[in-house]
């Protein structure tokens, strides 16, 4: 079934995301590494590459969304058929709870570590800002950098588009939100790795989680008018289409 085989790929690539992008915060940053950190950089960068690694890994199966507001702007666009989306959005939840219940087993094994929303790279505003940023700071964010994301995964969704760029355009896309955004929320720009990590780390990260569901979703719908205004939305091809995102 078509479905089962998308739901299983977008699983599996949103695993690679939250493996390599949140793995990369709680594992290589803080306590665990202080004299060998890799700081925003190395954080931002694994963002991007965990993307690049699952795009090419599970392109040509379901387009490789891996975040529900890639998602909705896709289908926003046309580029996304309606009957997929609840295995792209069930794929998507099954691989980031996998992802972050990992790192809460991987993580427990290290004497005096407690998953916490200090400690395992949630999302948040004012304590659990990096920089002390505030809601609306947050929310501004979250719609502004999910709009970038959107809006570039749409212009790469195009038959004159080279196919083999379209994983290296889209991670270094998310490299460069990843690397303006952090200081403000930790940047989710995607309701399942804001997800992942707060329904193990519990307290603030879990009562701040509805922000990172509905302004990423927010920030798809302007991402996707956007690519209209530039009249970019007609003669495109549809997401999850082997030729066009593998």
């Amino acid at each position: 079934m078509p479905s089962l085989r998308i739901a299983i790929a977008e699983a599996f690539g949103t695993l690679i995301l939250i493996i390599g992008g949140p793995g990369s915060a709680i594992l290589a940053t803080g306590s665990f590494f202080p004299d060998g950190s890799i700081g925003v950089l190395g954080v931002a960068l694994a963002f991007g590459l965990a993307l690049l690694v699952a795009a090419y890994a599970i392109g040509s199966i379901s387009g490789c969304h891996i975040n529900p507001a890639v998602t909705l702007g896709l289908w926003l666009a046309g580029k996304a058929n309606t009957a997929l989306l609840p295995a792209y959005l069930v794929g998507q939840v099954v691989g980031a709870l996998v992802g972050g219940l990992l790192l809460f087993v991987i993580t427990d094994t290290i004497a005096g570590f407690d998953a916490s929303p200090t400690t395992f790279a949630v999302n948040g505003w004012s304590d659990l800002s990096p920089g002390g940023f505030g809601f609306w700071a947050m929310a501004l964010t979250e719609i502004l950098m999910t709009a970038v994301l959107v809006f570039v995964v749409l212009s790469t969704t195009r038959p004159d588009y080279p196919a083999p760029m379209i994983g290296l355009h889209i991670g270094l896309a998310l490299t460069l939100i990843h690397l303006v955004s952090i200081p403000v929320d930790n940047t989710s720009v995607n309701p399942v790795r804001s997800l992942a990590v707060a329904v193990f780390a519990g307290g603030d990260a879990l009562e701040q989680l509805w922000a990172f569901l509905v302004f990423p979703l927010a920030g798809a719908v302007v991402g996707w008018l956007a690519h209209r205004a530039l009249g970019q939305h007609d003669g495109r091809t549809e997401a999850g289409s082997p030729q066009r995102r593998g």
